[in-house]
């Protein structure tokens, strides 16, 4: 489009003309995110203002094209952010039906305008500020409030919750101010009133897409901030209240099966903001007779087997055979099955069960195979330690936090790290340890009882003989290759290679003076480790 075509776009010109340009324009640039035409040019700026200016008069009968053409022009930011101010947005919001005047416009209006306000939020470093300020959020949480009394249009609601959750991700002050209003309350009234006007235990797309956003912005307003949100005994009741709401919303699906991964990735996501006191919820007293897959010790427990269930998939995603490698997806649910076994015993032992079950093929390596157990074991050394620390804090815990335990599952290779950060090495027991019952918990298959002899526990599973490699050899061979190794080992140490280390009296490692220390240090520990494993 050349300048004089939208030179017919200025205040007070006939709309019928201006209609016509801006159906052109639409057409044009409707599916295009290149603007480049028009902000080199300098048309983006006079334009934007001019059809701010023509929305002044909010009747008139172009304010819905008006409005998708600011819509394509908040798609670039190259001027947005100086160009846009306060009087604009506020007019948006009014257009919103969420501004101080309380005006009430078509919902496709609406729609049109909250769609903008969620550009502009997104590319605007001066309207997230904005929102600290203007009736945004309270507009929207009083919308929230009257959708119980009143039909509210279901576009309006999708993009009323995305504008708050875009508002609260960009701008972390506003967080406080979403809880002053009760956002937490009417966000959480919002999910079981859709839970209690569903006919099926199934979802339709639309309705995950709605609480996939209420969900969002709920871990956005729990996510630990400047305040504390187990510091106020409402707020305390207020997140159990939501946790019993999820604990319900596990008990619905999504009709598509992309659609219930995102669901769930969701919930588990907002579960890592909810205290450990409060997980109970989630393994309420069972309420059938009859035994099944869903009850364990009389209790429900569906969540844990979602859990356990999502953990499988993430885990099949990252290290199966169509691997994605995309690791950031594991610490959400590696955090909520961490704080779910820690928060009663019938959980952990559950989860225990489906983990770590009795041992049967003990000839492989614990990281070998495709079961859950085989693919923690495989991430206890995986580089990243806010993953290999999580996996190892799992199933330390199902472990019950008793080291020779742990070896037993893992192999002490495998679980070297966890030890040696916890002051462990050596055979030493966890101070954690005795929160736990005495009861043993181990159940040892007749596999395993007729191969333990032949296990190494530092690999984790059954070694056949082999032949001694010091076999043959006289005493004067042995010294020689015993002082071989030594230089080697040394001449790492000097170059900086390797830092040999004993274990301490904390049962860290403890860097060494010299190599030699390593000659009456080493037996001895491996005597005291023999005792007590």
């Amino acid at each position: 489009m050349d300048s004089s075509e939208l030179n017919v776009v200025v205040p007070g010109a006939d709309e019928e003309k201006i209609g016509q340009v801006l159906e052109v324009f639409l057409k044009k640039f409707g599916d295009s995110f290149d603007l480049s035409s028009l902000t080199t040019s300098g048309q983006w700026t006079l334009l934007w203002n001019n059809l701010f200016e023509i929305l002044k008069t909010p009747t008139t009968s172009i304010t819905m094209q008006c409005l998708k053409s600011i819509r394509i022009l908040s798609r670039d930011k190259t001027y947005l952010n100086e160009t846009i101010n306060d009087d604009q947005f506020d007019c948006l919001l009014e257009l919103a039906s969420i501004g101080t005047q309380n005006q009430q416009f078509e919902p496709e209006i609406q729609t049109e305008a909250l769609k903008i306000l969620c550009n502009l939020v997104f590319q605007s470093p001066k309207c997230q500020e904005h929102c600290l300020k203007n009736s945004a959020v309270e507009g929207i949480l009083k919308r929230l409030r009257t959708c119980k009394e009143k039909f509210v249009d279901y576009d309006i609601k999708f993009f009323d919750m995305k504008l708050l959750f875009l508002i609260t991700a960009l701008t972390p002050n506003v967080r406080i101010k979403v809880r002053d209003f009760d956002g937490l309350v009417y966000l959480v009234e919002t999910l079981d009133l859709m839970m209690k006007n569903a006919t099926t235990k199934e979802f339709e797309q639309q309705e995950i897409n709605l609480i996939n956003e209420i969900l969002k912005v709920l871990f956005n307003i729990t996510v630990s901030g400047p305040t504390n949100v187990d510091s106020d005994d409402d707020d305390d009741q207020h997140l159990q209240r939501l946790a019993i709401v999820l604990h319900d919303l596990l008990l619905f699906e999504s009709k598509s099966k992309d659609g219930r991964e995102e669901y769930h990735s969701n919930i588990v996501n907002l579960l890592t903001n909810i205290p450990i006191h409060c997980y109970s919820e989630l393994v309420p007293m069972s309420t059938d007779d009859t035994q099944s897959d869903e009850t364990f010790e009389n209790y429900n427990i569906h969540a844990i087997n979602v859990f356990l269930q999502f953990l499988e998939i993430k885990l099949n995603k990252i290290i199966g055979p169509t691997a994605s490698r995309d690791y950031d997806q594991l610490p959400p649910i590696l955090t909520v099955l961490i704080k779910s076994v820690r928060c009663t015993s019938h959980i952990r032992r559950y989860a225990r069960v489906k983990i770590l079950p009795p041992l049967r093929d003990v000839k492989k390596r614990p990281e070998e195979g495709t079961t859950i157990r085989n693919y923690l074991c495989r991430l206890l050394t995986y580089p990243s330690t806010q993953i290999s620390d999580l996996v190892a804090e799992l199933l330390f815990v199902l472990c019950k936090e008793n080291v020779g335990r742990m070896i037993k599952y893992t192999g002490y290779g495998n679980a070297a790290g966890l030890f040696a950060k916890r002051g462990l090495l050596g055979g030493r027991s966890s101070e954690n340890q005795q929160q736990y019952s005495s009861d043993s918990e181990d159940s040892d298959t007749e596999e395993y009882k007729q191969l333990l002899p032949g296990i190494n526990p530092v690999i984790g599973c059954y070694e056949p003989p082999k032949r001694s490699p010091f076999e043959g050899m006289s005493e004067e061979q042995k010294e020689y290759e015993a002082e071989k190794l030594v230089n080697l080992i040394d001449q790492l140490d000097k170059q900086g290679i390797i830092k040999p280390c004993k274990i301490g009296e904390d049962g860290k490692p403890v860097a060494v003076d010299h190599i030699l220390e390593l000659q009456t240090e080493i037996p001895e520990q491996q005597r005291d480790f023999k005792k007590k494993t």
